[in-house]
């Protein structure tokens, strides 16, 4: 539902978005510009969310999460295990080669690393992160947690849903669905990868599940145009866009006059193309990097080939959650996690 102001005290009529794609003559940037102005109007009354609010303070405004496919063991970073270094070179245990059948086991390997607290806190930090132990007491590392299964894939699913099964929501889909955006103009759940390909798995990473698709990841591209598509080929007037659109609201109405047990998903395709419109307006100045100064783009290792593709997308999600943004993720390419 939309409200549409009067004048600067009141609101007045409220109308559903299908409704307001029929009447509106005005095309989608129109609709994305007086979206916009609303949005502008509700952060002045002090709203908490344009798109979704909630039914408690959040105490965390924005999430980037860094999912590393194959990262570096946790028992040489930020876990130690002395007693596995106590039974260094011994053969595995019975109950382990009973559960996993492989055609040969190895023997128990501790770590080479040497470990000691670091902070207020304590925390026992690997040699090999002299850096990040540095920052120990602005760092939750999670100890308690564990898998029950050992296959890659299920384990996957099973931290971005918390299920081994595929079909499930992931956390940045239920923070979507829970809590909204903050901005109305960008997505409330981001994907940056690689633009050289997806993450193993694919696109799962980043699924809704059984909640409507409009709360799924939507993927930025990091390097050229952030989405693809988004914006019209020069050759297409705006009167062509606009006759194109108005057959696209005149088809929408007939099929769900057809079909009114598919309203959900049409509605989230209209919620696509609505958040389309005003990705055209913000998305570009959101990913533009030249405003960043050279100081700042050396600190994420812009300036670096090894470095250059991953800090960009970390200095972009930053830029993200400075605009409203609520949980991106950062992935890598493929499958690194036998290394």
């Amino acid at each position: 539902m939309m409200l549409f102001p009067t004048d600067s005290t009141r609101f007045a009529d409220v109308i559903s978005r299908r409704d307001l794609f029929t009447r509106s003559a005005a095309g989608f940037a129109g609709i994305a510009l007086g979206g916009m102005l609303c949005e502008e109007a509700a952060r002045a009354a002090g709203s908490n969310s344009v798109s979704g609010g909630f039914h408690f303070a959040p105490r965390a405004k924005a999430v980037i999460q860094l999912f590393q496919h194959g990262g570096p063991s946790h028992m040489d970073t930020v876990d130690p295990k002395p007693e596995l270094n106590n039974q260094n070179g011994k053969p595995m245990p019975k109950y382990f080669t009973d559960l996993v059948k492989i055609s040969a086991h190895g023997n128990l390997l501790g770590t080479p690393f040497k470990f000691r607290p670091h902070g207020e806190c304590g925390v026992e930090y690997s040699e090999i992160l002299p850096h990040t132990a540095t920052c120990a007491d602005d760092i939750a590392v999670i100890r308690s947690m564990h898998t029950e299964h050992n296959n890659h894939e299920q384990a996957l699913w099973h931290i971005h849903t918390g299920r081994i099964v595929t079909g499930r929501p992931t956390i940045g889909a239920w923070v979507s669905y829970a809590l909204g955006s903050e901005n109305q103009n960008l997505p409330t759940y981001v994907v940056l990868r690689n633009d050289n390909g997806l993450p193993t798995d694919g696109t799962r990473n980043w699924s809704s599940g059984f909640l409507p698709p409009r709360y799924q990841g939507v993927h930025f591209r990091n390097t050229g145009t952030p989405v693809l598509y988004l914006q019209p080929p020069s050759a297409v007037s705006d009167n062509t866009q606009r006759l194109r659109r108005d057959l696209l609201r005149q088809l929408n109405d007939e099929h769900l006059a057809r079909q009114p047990r598919i309203a959900p998903d049409l509605e989230a395709r209209i919620a696509s193309y609505e958040m389309a419109a005003r990705m055209q307006l913000s998305a570009g100045a959101a990913l533009n990097l030249a405003e960043e100064t050279g100081e700042t783009q050396a600190a994420y290792g812009l300036s670096q080939p090894k470095t250059d593709s991953y800090g960009r997308r970390c200095l972009i999600a930053r830029r993200l959650v400075e605009r409203g943004v609520r949980y991106i993720q950062i992935f890598v390419e493929s499958q690194i996690w036998d290394t």
